[in-house]
């Protein structure tokens, strides 16, 4: 997997990654991908909806967005890493699990990434165009065979409490969760002294740990205040759910 390390960027010629762009032409289908240990493979689905074709690469990080795919070391093998799609086609990716010990008792989480590569427009220069080269990037969550409980029941475990700014100035929640399952939201929010103070852009706390979640203009919050939250399902469904934030 060399291609993205080749790719370079000029005056007359630009590659640019956006990660998770709606203007891109391949789509993944689905928002995350689940991996249950037990399984040999599991198979992830792709669909171009251009009318152009597209050079398309995949690989898996653990975390780093800016590692190089040929760095990268994941218990993962993906078939096929690099191919074409051609217009209103779909393809079929292959995610193999190579057999490396991984935690029993919880979940791992892993990213999945698309790089899709449009080609170059049909009669432009390379001294007047632009091409753009879309990144696309989902979690994957490993999940080792018979875990406590379910992914579903998790949010309704967590414990909320009171917590400094990261940036050091207001408040901000922590959150711990008891479960072996990671719980990623979409939307936090706060409700105090009839103040609404909001995180939209979400987090992710993982099994058996804390993680501190930014909320937007939150001071003087005591405990008591309401918390309600948007957790993400297996399917990328909404979880909504209550909590009573601690001290």
């Amino acid at each position: 997997m060399k291609l993205l390390g080749k790719m370079t960027m000029g005056i007359g010629f630009a590659c640019a990654l956006l990660a998770g762009s709606a203007h891109a032409s391949v789509t993944i289908g689905g928002t995350r991908v689940v991996y249950p240990l037990e399984q040999r493979e599991v198979t992830v689905k792709l669909d171009n909806d251009s009318r152009e074709p597209s050079l398309v690469q995949v690989w898996m990080d653990d975390g780093d967005a800016d590692a190089k795919p040929g760095d990268i070391k994941v218990p993962f093998v993906i078939t096929p890493p690099i191919f074409r799609m051609d217009p209103k086609k779909a393809q079929t990716l292959r995610v193999m699990y190579s057999g490396e010990a991984l935690p029993q008792d919880r979940e791992s989480v892993y990213w999945l990434n698309v790089l899709d590569i449009p080609p170059k427009a049909s009669g432009a220069s390379d001294a007047n165009s632009l091409q753009l080269a879309y990144r696309t990037r989902i979690k994957v969550f490993v999940r080792p065979a018979k875990l406590q409980g379910k992914p579903e029941d998790a949010p309704a475990q967590l414990t909320w409490k009171i917590a400094a700014s990261p940036g050091g100035k207001g408040q901000a929640v922590s959150v711990s969760n008891p479960t072996p399952y990671y719980v990623s939201f979409s939307e936090v929010d706060v409700e105090s002294g009839g103040h609404t103070y909001k995180n939209e852009q979400g987090g992710m706390v993982a099994p058996r740990a804390s993680a501190v979640l930014p909320i937007a203009k939150m001071n003087a919050v005591s405990a008591g205040a309401k918390v309600h939250y948007t957790a993400i399902s297996d399917y990328g469904g909404a979880l909504n759910g209550d909590a009573t934030l601690g001290q």
